[in-house]
Parts: structure tokens; sequence; C-alpha cells
């Protein structure tokens, strides 16, 4: 099986959840919880250069909502995790790749993709 990343955003799933995130972003942007989120999407839609990146990317890529994780992955890895993150699942094992600290410190959708290519070689 082909390693592949696995982006878990602090947000849950769900409609509601997902107007409740965009009133955030507007009204607190700065108390906003996911940065993973606010880089990868913008209010209402996905960042351009985010969505070319996980288009045209080679790198197989899930992206899980908090409680989507937490159902599929808690059995086996509860709760040994910050969220946001980005794991590596390599053989049924999950390895760090992008830090919360470290997603939290970046900046917009260009920094994510620059620092994925980076660390390409691990995948």
């Amino acid at each position: 099986m082909k390693p592949k990343l696995l982006f878990i955003y602090n947000a849950n799933s769900g409609k509601m959840n997902g107007y409740i995130d965009a009133v955030h972003k507007i009204v607190s942007p700065k108390t906003y919880a996911c940065n993973l989120c606010d880089i990868t999407y913008g209010v209402f839609t996905e960042n351009k250069a985010w969505k070319k990146f996980r288009t045209s990317s080679k790198i197989s890529m899930e992206f899980l909502h908090l409680d989507e994780f937490k159902k599929q992955y808690a059995s086996k890895f509860g709760s040994k995790y910050t969220f946001p993150i980005v794991l590596l699942e390599n053989k049924g094992e999950l390895e760090l790749f992008i830090a919360t600290e470290e997603l939290n410190g970046l900046k917009n959708a260009e920094e994510l993709i620059q620092l994925i290519v980076e660390r390409e070689e691990f995948l």
C-alpha cells in the first residue's frame, strides 16, 4: 500500500459546523482554532494555490475532520495527537509529518506546499 498523508483538521464535520467555522473566521479570525483549515480554505472556498497543488500532486492524501479521525483511528491511536496535524500513514502505522505547532506557524498555503515538497522524500 502506497504511503499517504492524512490531513486532520481541528474542526468537526457537517454543514452546521462548517457554517459556524465560516462565521468564526470572519468575526474572530485570530481565535480560530484550525490554521490548517484557514490556509487551505478561505471562508467559503478552497484556496486556489492549495487546490492546484492537491489535484496535481502524485502524493496520496486524505482529509479528515477531527470527529472523522477519532472515529476511524481512536481505538489504535487514542488521544496521542494534538490538532490540526498532518500524519504519514504507512503500512498501517501513523507517523508525525507536520506537527500542530509547525502548522500553526504557517502563514499561507504556499508555505504548507513548500514544507510538503521539502519532506516529499520521506513518502
